[in-house]
This record gives C-alpha cells, structure tokens and sequence, in this order.
C-alpha cells in the first residue's frame, strides 16, 4: 500500500497516534478513528490518540472488526504502520467473546474452547473464587449472584466474557408510543433514536438487552429509553440524578405513552412510591443514616419484578450502585449517556456491569443534520487583577485553582456578554457558590443551586422555558440532565478541575436545536497564566473529539470593545 506523506495521522507501536489537526483530512479521519480510540491530549496542533482495552473491546461489541480499525490506521496514515499493530489490534478483538457465559438450568456456564486459556484462567486468583464445578475441559459451573463480578474479573484479566445467559423477564407491562403526545404534539422516534433502542433490545435475544447508548445531550436519549420500555414491554425502574431530572422523566413518559398517570411513579428523598413504571434518584438509592450501616433503599431492586432497568446519565453511576448492579445481572440494563468517560476511572465496571457501547454518533453527525443546535464554542483568557497575583503566587495548588476559578474580573466579563445577549436565554454556570453569588447579586439575576427547594426550582426552569426569564445563574445542579430546551447561550464561570464529562454535560445544556435555527454559543472563561487553564485545556478534550473547537479570546478586547459584537 502506498503511503500518503499529506495524510494526517502518525501511528506508533505504543498504541499512540498522533493527529495533525490542520490537515484537510482531518475531520473525516477524527470520525472514522473515535469509535475505537481514546483522545488523550488535544493542544492546538497535535492531537493524541490512544488505542485502550476498552476502546477496542467496546468498537468490537458494537460490531466494529479488526480488519476495519487496521483500514482507518492505514488509510490516514503517513507511513506504514508498526509492524506490531495489526496482529495486536486483532488479537485485542479477539479476546472479546473468547470466553462465553450462558444459562445452563438455574446456573450459569462459564465457557471457553481455547482449553489452555481456560486452564490459565481457572488459576488467576481474581477468576477462581467466582468458578464452580468443572464440568467439562471447555467449562465450568457458575452461580448466578457470581455472574456480574465474574465478569469484572474476567475484563480485569485481559478476556471480556459475552454474556448470553439470557435475562428474566420481569413482570408484563403494557405500554405503548402514541403517534401524537399527550400535549398535543405529533411524536415521532427519530431513525437514530429508533435504532438506539433496536440494537439494544436485539428482538429480545440475549444478545441484546445490556449496554450502553451513547449519545450527546439535547439529542433524547430520554425517548430511546422510553422506545426500549415499548419494545421490553416489562416492569421498568429507572434511575437518574436529581429530582428535577425524575421530574422530567415523568413528564416525558407520560406525554409520549399511554401509561395512567397512577403506573408511573416517583421514588425519592420526597416521594416514595413504587409502580409498573417508576423513577429514582442516584441519591435516594446511596442514602443511610449511618455509614456503617446497609443501604436501606436498596431493596427498591427487589420490590418489584423489574423487566428492564434503565440507567440515565450512567457516568455518575455511584460506586454503591455497581455493588447491587453486579447482583442483579439477570435483569435487562440500559445505560444512557453523553460520554463513558467517568472521572474517577471506573469505564471497565460500566462494560462489566451495565454493558458495552451498543450504540453511539457523533455529535457532528446530529448537528449536521438539524437533531441538535450546531455550537460555537469561545475560550475567553481574563487576567488576574495586580493585587491578587501574589496571594496566588504563596497559595496551596487547590487553593490557587479557587483563586483564579473567583476572579472577579470575570464579572465584568460576564456583564458583557449578558449586554450583547439581552434578547437570548443565557445560562451562567460555575463551581463556587461565592462566586455565583456576587453574579446574582450584581446583575440580579435568578440563581438555583443545590439549597433551593424543588418547588422553586421547577417554577424558576419553567418561567425560563417560557421565556419570562431571560437569564438564570446554575451551580453544579445545572449539569444534568434538565430540560431547558432555549437556552441559547451559556457562561461558564468556573468548573470542576479537569473535569471532561462536565464541560461535555454543561455544552449539551444548550444544544438542543432553535426554532430559528440559529447557532448555541458556550463561553468558558478562564484565568490566563494560571492552574486554572492547565485544567480547562484537560476538560475541553471530549469535546475536541466530538469535533468542537474553541476560539481563543482576550478578555481585555471584550472590555475594550475592539472586537465587533458578531465576534462573540
């Protein structure tokens, strides 16, 4: 094959590629790479990829071959690639489905042909403790409750299993789309949503029924998990991140089915009932009054005969969570997410426990079809005021990140930008109360955080929604999953460190598309030569794999007015 010295990648036998990301290819060859490599740095000009375990196995489970990873390398690549990588990236694919677990009466079977590698296997003390009885060379007995942390296991040792052991079927619900919702709207499931939801429920064979969708925020990853409910046709729990996000599920499953209103219910810190249908919080589920104690609401998994669970926003998935998640492996799990990334590292018990990615699109990809607002994203670099600069200069690194995180020359910033966007609903967002306080305080704007009760919460997001106010100030409880479907812009202050699946949540807050059709706009400001920027370049990544890039700004122009008001 004949190399093309213009082509954009350099791939490298450490599994590393590296991206010229002024090269004319480059878009088209971002897309065709992400699907089984990880974006680890993303300056301006050299973008680096890393081929993972897990980005390899989750391409292999959504379908993706070894041969077709190998053609993307080659096509975009400058040179002939490693000699290693092909027979690597291969034998990487597979490994995944090289060891198979299937019912066998009230057990499980764990097996494996490659007898060598199961003798291996038996012998790795992380694999042992969860294997029964051998029954044959090829297999061995396995108890049901050990079925989710065998797995884990099994993916911590290199060999992902295929789960095929199949899943009860949980109680019988009657539940149906309506061609018009219940708000008198004409409801149609997009292509993209119906096919999310058919790949996951596979005509109800056991290779479907576990995994993952992903896709970005605004894009209704809500309606593929209503579509999965109609086709599961089960008594279904669903588990998501805030009470305003149990709020928007309820509404949502109520306009666009035909389920009364008394089948779908609320299980919260305020509500606690329990039906065909019901909704709740992370938080509910991880509460106890004493940390030596059990989880007491726990039991919610086992209170009814659940067919389908369905786990909104899986990469905040709490640690707990996966403890019962691995106990009720025999039950169908849907995640739904914008991004696998999770910040405290745990990707591979997401594969183990929910699933692999069974379904993911590019953000572009939506954009460029009109399912979600196309984004214009600005970095604006503020300086540090004179007599601040040497308080952070003699501060501890955590606290140099809050110093430059509250620059208060971000308010005149802000100030700005709520000027040139008066007719637009704008979102400001950040990480410190302090901070958000003082916006609210001097532009008088309305704020919620996580101290503002429910019942002011809803009121505030619906006279937004309605456009009666403009202008709306968000701490950490505006990241998820709520539903403002104009906003138009959003200012972010201040953020979580290098926090990647934030900075991807908070973009998505403002794509859900415009009735005019116009462009969403997200401002990140951050403080120039400071701890804060290192941690900013580190959370822009998702999105500059998603194809996003940011304009870089002075916040010195903005003030000074030399740049035009179409700049920003």
């Amino acid at each position: 094959m004949q190399y093309d010295p213009t082509n954009p990648f350099i791939v490298q036998g450490d599994r590393t590629i590296l991206v010229e990301v002024d090269n004319p290819k480059y878009a088209e060859a971002r897309d065709q790479l992400a699907p089984f490599a990880e974006l680890e740095k993303s300056p301006e000009h050299i973008h680096t990829y890393r081929l993972t375990n897990l980005s390899v196995w989750n391409a292999a489970a959504a379908g993706m071959k070894a041969d077709a990873m190998v053609e993307t390398l080659s096509k975009y690549s400058k040179f002939p690639l490693p000699g290693n990588l092909s027979t690597d990236i291969t034998e990487l694919v597979g490994r995944y489905g090289r060891i198979k677990l299937t019912r066998h009466e009230d057990k499980l079977l764990l097996i494996c042909p490659d007898k060598p590698l199961l003798e291996e296997l038996a012998r790795q003390p992380k694999v042992k403790e969860y294997l029964g009885e051998r029954l044959a060379t090829d297999r061995f007995l396995v108890e049901p409750a050990h079925r989710g942390v065998l797995k884990q296991a099994l993916v911590l040792v290199g060999y992902p299993a295929e789960d095929l052991a199949g899943y009860t079927e949980g109680a019988a619900l009657a539940v149906e789309l309506r061609p018009t919702s219940r708000s008198g709207m004409p409801f149609n499931v997009r292509d993209y949503q119906r096919e999310a939801a058919d790949i996951f429920y596979a005509g109800g064979d056991a290779r479907g029924g576990s995994g993952v969708v992903v896709l970005p925020c605004g894009a209704g990853k809500t309606v593929v998990g209503i579509t999965a409910m109609s086709m599961v046709k089960k008594n279904t729990l669903v588990l998501t991140t805030s009470i305003t996000a149990v709020k928007q599920w309820i509404r949502e499953i109520l306009d666009k089915t035909d389920m009364p209103e008394s089948d779908v219910c609320e299980y919260s810190g305020d509500v606690k009932n329990i039906g065909p249908i019901t909704v709740a919080t992370y938080q509910i589920l991880t509460h106890r009054p004493d940390k030596k104690e059990e989880f007491p609401h726990f039991k919610l998994f086992d209170q009814r005969d659940w067919g389908l669970i369905i786990y909104d926003e899986v990469h905040l998935l709490p640690a707990p969570v996966f403890r019962v998640t691995a106990q009720i492996q025999a039950r169908r799990r849907l995640g739904l997410t914008a991004t696998l990334i999770r910040e405290d590292g745990r990707e591979s018990d997401v594969f183990s426990l929910i699933g692999p990615k069974k379904y993911d699109v590019p953000w572009r990809e939506l954009e460029t079809q009109g399912w979600i607002a196309e984004a214009n994203c600005t970095e604006i670099r503020v300086a540090l005021p004179d007599d601040i600069r040497m308080d952070y200069a003699v501060a501890e690194w955590r606290i140099k990140y809050r110093i430059a995180s509250e620059n208060p020359a971000k308010e005149e910033i802000v100030g700005r930008l709520l000027e040139h966007f008066r007719d637009k609903n704008v979102i400001v967002i950040g990480q410190y109360l302090a901070q958000l306080r003082s916006l609210q305080k001097k532009f008088d704007i309305p704020m919620i955080t996580g101290q503002t009760p429910n019942d002011e919460r809803e009121q505030l997001y619906g006279k937004f929604r309605r456009g009666e106010a403009k202008q709306l100030i968000l701490s950490k409880v505006g990241n998820f999953a709520i539903d403002l479907p104009d906003a138009h812009v959003l200012i972010q202050v201040s953020g979580t460190f290098g926090s990647r699946q934030e900075e991807a949540q908070r973009l998505g807050r403002i794509l859900r598309p415009k009735a005019s059709g116009e462009q969403a706009h997200f401002y990140t400001l951050v403080t120039r030569d400071t701890k804060e920027l290192d941690f900013s370049h580190h959370r822009q990544m998702f999105l500059t794999e998603q194809g996003y890039t940011y304009t870089i700004m002075d916040g010195s122009d903005i003030v000074g007015g030399c740049v035009k008001p179409s700049a920003y």
